[in-house]
């Protein structure tokens, strides 16, 4: 069933706190970020599925062909088995903020069920995403607040690539923000900073 279609880690919101979704980069696991948001938000509760796919031993959700080439077919059936688990958990905390929280490979099937159903969230964090396609319009993603947060020189996520998606979410009308630092796929210091930030404001 759709609640336990990944091994997950879970904790469950404290009254009033939001539900905070997290998708670990490729070679993480579903721990990756659950210290981060316990600091940023230590009453929130956590869902965060480890990726299905296997890459050389290494944790991912979507197969790819090469770096930046995705197995296209692959990333849709696997973004809408991943919605469907996002929908039953959020169906589960009926009137609970939903936020989430991706990095590399996870902000990149992050980003592929945000650009179908953004409905899904109020608030997305996409950490060095690449989104190597141009997604459909969408005008519901207007009612989305995002933070995309990427290196100026990152040689995995081209910065050109990260402008162009936060292009498009503007053009749909979600409130965009973009963080950027001076080097590449490393996640810094004031990027966090950044992410906190965003997470808690009110």
């Amino acid at each position: 069933m759709p609640l336990n279609a990944y091994h997950h880690f879970t904790r469950q919101p404290a009254p009033g706190a939001p539900l905070v979704f997290s998708f670990h980069g490729t070679g993480g696991d579903e721990h990756q970020f659950t210290g981060l948001i316990g600091q940023i938000l230590p009453d929130a509760g956590i869902v965060s599925p480890r990726g299905d796919v296997l890459e050389r031993g290494a944790n991912r959700f979507f197969r790819r062909r090469a770096e930046g080439v995705y197995d296209m077919d692959d990333l849709a059936g696997r973004t809408a088995k991943m919605t469907a688990f996002i929908r039953a958990h959020r169906e589960a905390n009926p009137g609970v903020p939903v936020y989430g929280l991706g990095y590399s490979n996870g902000a990149n099937i992050l980003a592929a069920v945000v650009l179908e159903a953004p409905a899904l969230f109020e608030r997305v964090v996409l950490m060095h995403p690449l989104i190597p396609w141009a997604p459909a319009p969408n005008p519901a993603l207007g009612s989305l607040d995002v933070l995309v947060t990427a290196g100026r020189h990152d040689p995995i996520c081209p910065l050109p690539q990260t402008e162009a998606l936060v292009r498009h979410l503007e053009a749909q009308g979600a409130g965009v923000e973009l963080a950027l630092h001076d080097g590449g796929h490393e996640i810094t210091s004031s990027e966090l900073d950044r992410i906190g930030a965003f997470l808690r404001r009110a």
